[in-house]
């Protein structure tokens, strides 16, 4: 398999396949195709896999994309401006926030996971339920605005909205803090909850919160009578 990163404002990935080689996305996922390209739709890993990603918000079913041909083209495009982030599971398996997985090879598995402590789902909002890709190959991560990485050393603490967590490895502690003081959640114009990441390990940032953007675009739309 060989891909290619095209566009700059609402980019794509363009993935080049050999006979016999497939990806998979959520659907809606694919943009563009080449003759040569046969499509299948399952609720991949069985049932209890597709009610995990049921409560995370995603579509119970995938779309899966074979070659039948050598050198069979397919696009899979990001929903809003951003950026397509190649990640290689092979050095390590990743937990990616709600709406972050774009795609990936076959060999790429996807499923549900929580956060050690139920207070963080159950007041953190998208924090709760996370996905975890694991196996070998290559997957594409979808990032609304710029892309931040950063390497938190051992004990290490970055706190983040929540809604600006793309991914982190598995090294990396996940928990929901509360905003401290009463002035503080009801006029700082921030959320409640903050995301706190512990080191070690990788992490990955969005400089937008989308949906924060689509709130706001909603509260300017004119209200009918």
């Amino acid at each position: 398999m060989k891909y290619e990163i095209i566009g700059q404002t609402v980019p794509a990935v363009e993935v080049t396949l050999s006979q016999g080689e497939s990806m998979y996305t959520q659907s809606g996922g694919m943009v563009w195709q080449t003759n040569g390209i046969a499509m299948s739709t399952n609720a991949r890993g069985g049932l209890a896999k597709s009610l995990g990603r049921m409560f995370t918000g995603e579509s119970i079913f995938m779309a899966n994309y074979t070659a039948e041909i050598e050198g069979a083209k397919i696009a899979f495009g990001s929903t809003v401006p951003g950026t397509v982030v190649p990640v290689d599971i092979s050095q390590g398996e990743l937990i990616v926030q709600k709406g972050s997985f774009l795609c990936a090879q076959q060999s790429v598995d996807l499923k549900a996971t929580f956060t050690k402590k139920f207070t963080a789902g159950l007041f953190g909002g998208e924090g709760f339920i996370l996905q975890r890709l694991y196996g070998s190959g290559m997957a594409f991560l979808e990032v609304d605005g710029d892309k931040v990485e950063r390497t938190l050393a051992p004990g290490e603490v970055l706190k983040v909205d929540t809604g600006n967590v793309v991914a982190f490895e598995t090294t990396v502690n996940y928990d929901i803090e509360t905003v401290k003081g009463l002035g503080n959640i009801f006029l700082g114009g921030e959320g409640l909850f903050l995301t706190k990441l512990t080191g070690p390990g990788k992490i990955i940032l969005q400089t937008q919160n989308f949906n924060d953007f689509a709130g706001r675009i909603i509260a300017r739309v004119p209200k009918g009578r």
